[in-house]
């Protein structure tokens, strides 16, 4: 109930306009979100590369409804790109690019628009020497992202896809991306949906996240294990090595400001680990989701308020 209570505030502009007024919230978002400028996220990568880890970056915004704005974001993506190449980064980041953030959602032709844009997105990446991968967002938009995922990776065969377990469907998805050369990311699914396309138990969206992981590690793909749950992670290592998989076949990834020892301890066992970057002014929708996905998480931004109080 706290989870979907949390989810359907992401989504409202009137407790979106309450937290952002409020002057305590900026320092507890700073855990999640340590930046607004690409200047801020270069800063992270070179941190987090120092420890032997890379990023996926995601420049925050979603759900826009206004050309011009998508388009702003296609350019912030580009100058992020840029800055990552003449940084001597790229090798150490890639970006992570919502389609409703680049035109999806338009009233016409949306979708042709977010290709579009999506595409100016991927040759700005090539040019770098670096990849993308197209973030998931709610059930409403999987078959139109796995569409705009083809028909992008006929030039750009690199581009990666997220898979959230929790979907029923999410089974058939891996078995259809795990051939050669495709990237997805599994991850269990931050959207709050009906029970008539997802799993709403804890523990048959951890079966699913399994079933779902073994079809990706015994394909000849590259998984990518989007997890903080030890147990998960556990399985993700047993099933490597029952396929066959080397440390450079696959790789974890987790979230800035989620368990970050365990990122380190993962890095340094020799683990391929990454770490998902959102920067950006448009937080308020990624911070409360991150709120939703643990318990441990919303107690942390309690007292931190209180603390500042």
């Amino acid at each position: 109930m706290l989870r979907s209570t949390l989810l359907a505030a992401a989504r409202s502009g009137g407790v979106k306009r309450m937290v952002e007024g409020n002057p305590l919230t900026r320092s507890v978002v700073d855990r999640f979100v340590p930046g607004t400028t690409p200047q801020d996220a270069l800063a992270v990568i070179r941190e987090l590369a120092g420890r032997g880890m890379s990023v996926t970056l995601d420049h925050l915004g979603e759900d826009t409804t206004d050309a011009d704005q998508a388009a702003d974001t296609v350019r912030a993506y580009r100058l992020m790109l840029s800055e990552l190449d003449s940084a001597g980064l790229a090798g150490n980041a890639e970006v992570s690019v919502k389609l409703s953030a680049v035109g999806q959602q338009l009233p016409h032709d949306g979708n042709k628009i977010a290709l579009d844009n999506a595409r100016l997105i991927c040759e700005a990446a090539a040019d770098a020497g670096t990849t993308v991968t197209l973030d998931m967002e709610d059930h409403t938009t999987t078959d139109a992202t796995l569409d705009v995922l083809s028909n992008l990776r006929v030039d750009f065969p690199w581009v990666g896809a997220v898979l959230q377990a929790y979907l029923h469907r999410t089974e058939q998805d891996c078995r259809d991306l795990a051939g050669a050369g495709s990237r997805v990311r599994l991850c269990k699914g931050a959207y709050s949906e009906p029970a008539s396309v997802a799993f709403q138990a804890k523990h048959e969206v951890d079966r699913s996240y399994v079933r779902c992981l073994r079809t990706l590690m015994a394909g000849s793909g590259y998984p990518m294990v989007a997890s903080h749950d030890p147990r998960m992670i556990s399985i993700a290592r047993q099933l490597a090595t029952e396929t066959g998989r080397a440390a450079e076949d696959y790789e974890f990834q987790m979230l800035y400001g989620i368990r970050p020892a365990e990122q380190r301890r993962l890095a340094a066992e020799g683990n391929r680990m990454r770490v998902y970057v959102a920067y950006g002014d448009e937080w308020y929708g990624y911070f409360m989701r991150r709120l939703a996905e643990r318990p441990a998480n919303l107690a942390f931004f309690a007292r931190s308020l209180l603390s500042s109080g």
